[in-house]
């Protein structure tokens, strides 16, 4: 079974699905469901992970359970938390994780002290309510930390060694001022890759809750498909955290247009291509199924 570990739907504000508007995914905008399962069935892709896009209040996620609802099999779903209920953050993750098709939440910082030989306490870390309650409940933290926040990330990482950990997008921690978008609308990070976190980062391949998804090539990499300028790193990811702990995603819709759906699918066989059969269908599907506990059959 194939997962596509990392996309994002969306449906037109309305008053049925609320939600916030960006230059990205305007008003009238749209990336229905129905568009991303025609491309999953067109190529051979079984389940997915919708991402919570398009606001953090529990109304804005009503598109997201509309679909999670619908296709209990198909899809688990990443959840968002307005900040400024961190601090008591409780009764929002389990609301929206009540009905099981949110397993987990995507954080964006974890809230240490910017200054590395700072004192790291992880109580007073803005996101330790977070922490602490997705250890007490089983939720998954989705991250995609800043650069400013790496130094922080092992101390939370080893103070929940229970907590399912899965770093978006390559692993990369984008600095300040590192998000843009490329004339086709695509997220664009300035980053040099490998990443400068890659001495903090790396090191996480000793926690066993640790996870990382193989998704964004086209944000990071200076070339077009199939990305060829980031061979490299997959291959420094693949030997340092074994293809257990992979899991491939294509980032839709952002893709749509270049390079399309299905050649995302082939990505993984260009930059990775000496994988034994094993290690292959452990990224395309079969880790994601075991980590974040899809049902084993449509």
């Amino acid at each position: 079974m194939i997962v596509d570990a990392h996309v994002h739907v969306f449906a037109k504000k309305s008053a049925e699905f609320p939600r916030e508007a960006a230059p990205q995914y305007p008003e009238d905008g749209e990336a229905p469901v129905e568009v991303l399962l025609a491309q999953m069935e067109a190529n051979g892709v079984g389940q997915a992970v919708l991402t919570q896009i398009g606001g953090a209040e529990l109304e804005h996620h009503s598109y997201l359970q509309h679909c999670l609802k619908i296709y209990p099999n198909q899809f688990r779903g990443i959840g968002l938390i307005p900040k400024e209920i961190w601090s008591t953050p409780e009764d929002h993750m389990d609301r929206l994780a009540e009905q099981g098709g949110i397993i987990g939440f995507r954080l964006f910082e974890v809230g240490g002290p910017i200054d590395p030989l700072a004192k790291m306490d992880v109580t007073t870390f803005s996101t330790y309510p977070i922490w602490k309650h997705a250890a007490q409940k089983d939720y998954v933290i989705w991250l995609y930390s800043c650069a400013r926040d790496a130094h922080q990330i092992p101390f939370l990482v080893h103070a929940f060694p229970n907590v399912r950990v899965v770093f978006n997008h390559l692993m990369v921690c984008p600095g300040e001022n590192a998000f843009a978008h490329d004339d086709k609308g695509r997220p664009r990070i300035q980053s040099p890759i490998p990443p400068l976190t890659r001495y903090s980062m790396l090191g996480l391949h000793e926690f066993p809750n640790v996870a990382i998804k193989l998704s964004g090539q086209y944000a990071f990499s200076q070339e077009d498909w199939p990305y060829k300028d980031l061979e490299k790193w997959h291959r420094t990811l693949l030997s340092k955290f074994g293809a257990e702990r992979l899991m491939w995603a294509t980032d839709f819709p952002w893709i749509m247009e270049d390079p399309g759906y299905g050649k995302l699918v082939k990505v993984i066989d260009e930059l990775l291509p000496d994988l034994e059969s094993e290690q292959r269908d452990l990224i395309m599907g079969e880790a994601a199924q075991k980590l974040l506990r899809f049902p084993k059959t449509v």
